[in-house]
């Protein structure tokens, strides 16, 4: 069978991360840990770039939002007070045939069939068995199914368990972010100088224990969000609500994506807290699919964390000596997804006369490389010198690599790839008239610039 167009370009997009040192499989001199990757070394570069242009627009752009970062082991209390301890949970099913643990949703989905997040094990269940005649395994094929039952993701762990017995000292792994921002409101009120409305950002891993992880970084097991938590007074929050969908949506077309590869999905079966709740989508390689979440969440977090800890999480406003618990307008995006639509959206596919290449033609403010130096020659003393020495120069400001590996075409062809916007030349002219040839890497077109002029050049350009 012929694979689909968007398979394939999935499958490139995964060859050259790893290729190219962006992502590699966790583990994998022992043959790999399923779903965890693990970022290379221009992988990180971008990754921290995503996450700086996130940082930025929440906090250094705004006057209204600080910043948090929670630990990831916190108290158990904390998870039976949020639901997850309860209710954090996927629908799980077996192929009897293959053995392969699927989500029941997921199967659904495919048929145009949402289960509803709130349903129950045996909701979920009269569902699946209205429509099993439709849905076959995706690894075997096979139609015979074991019965539908609620699996939860919190991932267990042992710390400060002494007795071996983890029914009775359960300890976890955070499941999300934002769980240690809502317990930290009275802190940060009490130290920040915030006043309502106002919020507080935060960048952290969080790990769930996924039944069906796959489509590469899309879902995995150990990943980081990037959340913002907004404090409203009651009554004002789907005013912020709007705004804030708007200010997400527009910061995905800042990173450089096209706006017809990014749609508004609606949640139809909302729970029971929320009063209301948008999914930005991404069109990856494998479809329209969800990239960061919008949610007016109530007061329900605080409300539960006063509840169960017996502290007071109430806001008095200085102005008015007005008591209440702050509604909340969540953003929550993830790292992963976040850099794998970044990568889709800029790979492409070029054809050149009678050559090729692939490029990633990334926004110059997350590409990993900024600047690549090469000398024409890595066996001619003199031009390594004059590269190394520009290269030390422009390195002050802006991330630069120096590559003296292969001839002139395969350092560009490489750069390409990484999604390198400059490359600079040094050649023997340099010697003698203190230029250097800038090759611009979207255009391929090349210009004489002075060594004195690079700096300015580059700063307009960035």
């Amino acid at each position: 069978m012929q694979k689909k167009e968007t398979d394939k370009k999935m499958d490139n997009i995964v060859s050259l991360a790893k290729r190219r040192g962006f992502v590699f499989p966790s583990s994998e001199i022992y043959d790999g840990f399923t779903a965890v990757y693990d970022f290379g070394p221009y992988g990180v570069e971008l990754a921290n770039n995503i996450k700086k242009e996130w940082w930025k627009a929440m906090t250094q752009l705004r006057d209204d939002i600080v910043g948090l970062d929670s630990a990831i082991f916190m108290s158990p209390k904390i998870w039976e007070a949020s639901g997850h301890v309860k209710g954090f949970s996927d629908p799980l099913t077996e192929c009897r045939k293959c053995h392969s643990r699927l989500r029941l949703d997921s199967l659904l989905e495919e048929f145009g069939i949402f289960a509803d997040e709130k349903m129950g094990e045996d909701e979920i269940n009269k569902i699946f068995e209205d429509n099993k005649q439709k849905i076959k395994c995706p690894n075997c094929g096979a139609q015979d199914f074991t019965p539908g039952r609620n699996f939860n993701l919190l991932v267990q762990s042992n710390l400060g368990n002494f007795t071996g017995d983890w029914s009775k000292e359960p300890t976890y792994l955070r499941g999300e972010t934002c769980q240690g921002i809502y317990v930290n409101f009275k802190n940060v009120i009490d130290t920040a100088r915030v006043k309502i409305p106002f919020g507080i950002a935060q960048i952290g891993k969080a790990f769930r224990n996924e039944i069906t992880a796959r489509q590469f970084i899309f879902r995995t097991r150990e990943f980081e969000q990037m959340e913002m938590q907004y404090f409203v007074k009651p009554g004002e929050d789907m005013a912020h609500f709007e705004k804030w969908r708007e200010t997400r949506f527009n910061f995905y077309l800042n990173l450089g994506i096209k706006p017809e590869n990014l749609k508004w999905h609606k949640h139809e079966n909302l729970v029971f807290y929320a009063k209301e709740a948008y999914d930005i989508e991404y069109n990856f390689p494998f479809g329209f699919k969800e990239l960061e979440g919008v949610h007016a969440r109530g007061n329900y977090d605080l409300t539960q964390h006063s509840k169960f800890s017996g502290k007071d999480l109430s806001y008095l406003d200085p102005t008015t000596n007005e008591k209440f618990i702050p509604h909340i307008v969540e953003t929550s995006a993830g790292v992963g997804r976040t850099f794998l639509a970044v990568l889709s959206e800029a790979y492409k596919e070029e054809v050149i006369g009678e050559d090729s290449r692939i490029v990633l033609a990334l926004s110059s403010k997350l590409a990993p490389i900024k600047i690549a130096i090469f000398p024409l020659l890595k066996n001619k003393p003199e031009l390594v010198e004059k590269a190394r020495s520009v290269f030390d120069e422009l390195k002050k400001d802006w991330r630069c690599e120096f590559d003296d590996n292969g001839n002139i075409g395969k350092r560009y062809r490489r750069q390409d790839e990484i999604g390198t916007p400059y490359c600079l030349t040094i050649d023997f002219d340099t010697l003698e008239n203190e230029e250097v040839t800038v090759r611009d890497r979207d255009t391929m077109e090349q210009q004489r610039i002075k060594i004195s002029e690079l700096k300015k050049f580059f700063s307009e350009k960035f």
